[in-house]
């Protein structure tokens, strides 16, 4: 090697190189999001096996006693399975297209420098949307990654690098984010699951104890029928603390994002701003129709995208209220929102019995909303 020259640095990768790793990469990732659902996936398959074939079929002597328990388990193991596939497969609701940016003012966003300018863009896009909540700073909720102003109660996740609808979190054991579209679906898994690990138990008891007292015979359907009232006992106790902290949320008609960062209105935060009594609040996740209400089924009230809320403000700025009704001051409080609902979740506000829950509040502090300052930030 001579003095006085330095090696050649060596050729850079061709440009697909990075891109084709890039992808080999993203794959990699998504099968590794579903080793939770393989995990709980085999933990189903095994216990199907050990009840029904090891305890059930070879162990159980009393004929009746067979029989009942083969029904019922069977019956719990069906809802458990429909409501998890439902949870996993349901895909999360994205903001419709008039949350979106118009493409003049995608392009007057990224010609204008941060300011009034701006600040005019999202005035237009924000003007005639149902949104009444707004960031810590006072600025209109716009993600900048979806190009999109937020609906009320939605959120980006970074996992699904999607703005998510109601979004509740992103749950790593079905691979799926819980929001508005599946959220019934998750309540139902969790109710289910417990349900069924709580049959497990309560049925396997007697022979666990017979396990540890030498009443069972020498085969290896001992060590399932252990392992099974072990497994069926853990899950109890951690579902059921998830699904008391699910069913508390629905009754004060909160996510779990709001419970860590209330929803900020117009004039202060308030973290039971969505709140409109138990019942009310329990129809928007269930429906109104019963019958529907213990099945996997869609029945939530709503699209996703606008929300009754407790107290509203009318401001100036915004568009008229539904049903012709009018504001004649800009500080006057009314118990309906200042822009117009979905049709299928308006009803919940014209239903004054409901209301006495809400009213004594309004008379402590009156809450207002209306439309967001607007200046923008960005949320993700």
């Amino acid at each position: 090697m001579r003095c006085g020259k330095m090696a050649a640095p060596p050729p850079p990768p061709p440009a697909g190189t990075a891109g084709a790793w890039g992808g080999v990469r993203r794959r990699c990732q998504r099968l590794l999001y579903w080793v939770p659902v393989l995990f709980i996936s085999s933990i189903l398959c095994w216990s199907y096996y050990a009840y029904v074939t090891q305890l059930c079929l070879l162990t159980m002597t009393n004929i009746g006693e067979k029989v009942v328990c083969l029904v019922a388990y069977h019956i719990f193991f069906m809802l458990f399975i429909w409501s998890y596939w439902k949870t996993i497969f349901t895909l999360p609701m994205n903001p419709s297209k008039e949350f979106h940016l118009s493409y003049s003012d995608k392009e007057s966003l990224e010609r204008e420098p941060r300011g009034e300018s701006q600040q005019e863009v999202l005035r237009r896009a924000a003007k005639d949307l149902p949104i009444y909540t707004r960031t810590m700073s006072g600025a209109i909720r716009y993600c900048d990654r979806c190009r999109l102003v937020k609906p009320d109660r939605c959120h980006h996740c970074s996992v699904c690098d999607k703005c998510i609808l109601k979004m509740d979190h992103h749950c790593p054991w079905v691979n799926n984010c819980v929001g508005f579209s599946n959220y019934k679906f998750f309540l139902l898994f969790l109710a289910y699951s417990l349900l069924y690990c709580l049959f497990i138990a309560a049925t396997d008891l007697q022979y666990f104890i017979k396990f540890w007292t030498n009443g069972l015979p020498d085969t290896q359907a001992k060590f399932h029928i252990m392992f099974l009232f072990f497994a069926a006992a853990m899950f109890s106790v951690s579902l059921s603390s998830l699904f008391g902290y699910h069913c508390w949320l629905v009754s004060k008609n909160k996510s779990t994002l709001e419970v860590f960062r209330a929803p900020i209105f117009r004039h202060r935060t308030d973290k039971n701003g969505f709140s409109l009594g138990f019942s009310k609040n329990l129809r928007q996740v269930f429906g109104d129709e019963k019958k529907y209400w213990l099945l996997p089924v869609f029945s939530s009230l709503g699209d996703g995208c606008s929300f009754p809320t407790c107290l509203v403000n009318q401001d100036p700025e915004q568009a008229s209220t539904p049903g012709g009704l009018n504001s004649t001051s800009k500080n006057e409080n009314h118990l309906f929102p200042a822009k117009s609902l979905r049709d299928s979740q308006s009803h919940l506000l014209t239903d004054t019995p409901s209301w006495s829950e809400t009213s004594a509040k309004a008379e402590k502090g009156k809450v207002g909303m209306s439309n967001p300052a607007l200046t923008m930030e960005n949320e993700t």
